[in-house]
């Protein structure tokens, strides 16, 4: 069995055919790239993950762990409502962790960008992340004065806890709390 688990979410990519933790901080990466968390490979594409989870509940349970955590969160929101999120993580996590595949002759089929996010602490509609796709996926093909020559990325998605087993049902994930 394949799991990989980022913070309190646990991923089961058993029924992948190569999944790989990139964000792996015991590996050695060149400096400076920004790799997203999983690397799924499927017969006809590769899945490119990324997780963010403001959701995950406080190391202690104390008053000013939860405060933090609500601060924490009320950050988060403004950098998905902003573009700060899209242009300052999202975005060149996705750009490096293809250059990085690129290099490594592992961009041999279609790229899906991913994007995972925690929400079941958030208050957070369908209609904010249709728009934060829609904004991540203009951004990545985008990023300069024109778009780029050689698009990198076939689609971009954006998925919650809910929304994550429509997407991918053949790849359950479990909060672990």
């Amino acid at each position: 069995m394949t799991t990989l688990q980022e913070g309190e979410l646990a991923f089961d990519f058993s029924r992948a055919q190569r999944a790989v933790r990139l964000d792996d901080r015991q590996k050695r990466t060149p400096e400076g790239l920004s790799l997203v968390d999983f690397v799924v490979e499927e017969p006809h594409r590769l899945l490119l993950i990324e997780v963010k989870d403001p959701s995950c509940a406080p190391r202690r349970d104390d008053d000013s762990a939860r405060h933090a955590i609500a601060k924490e969160r009320e950050r988060f929101l403004h950098k998905i409502r902003s573009d700060t999120l899209i242009s300052d993580e999202l975005t060149p996590k996705a750009r490096d962790s293809y250059t990085w595949l690129h290099l490594m002759r592992q961009d041999t089929k279609p790229i899906v960008y991913a994007f995972f996010l925690g929400a079941d602490q958030l208050p957070v509609d369908s209609g904010l992340l249709m728009r934060l796709r829609e904004r991540l996926q203009a951004r990545i093909a985008h990023e300069a004065d024109q778009p780029w020559a050689r698009p990198y990325v076939s689609a971009c998605v954006v998925l919650t806890e809910k929304t994550w087993p429509q997407a991918f049902p053949d790849y359950p994930v479990r909060r672990l709390r």
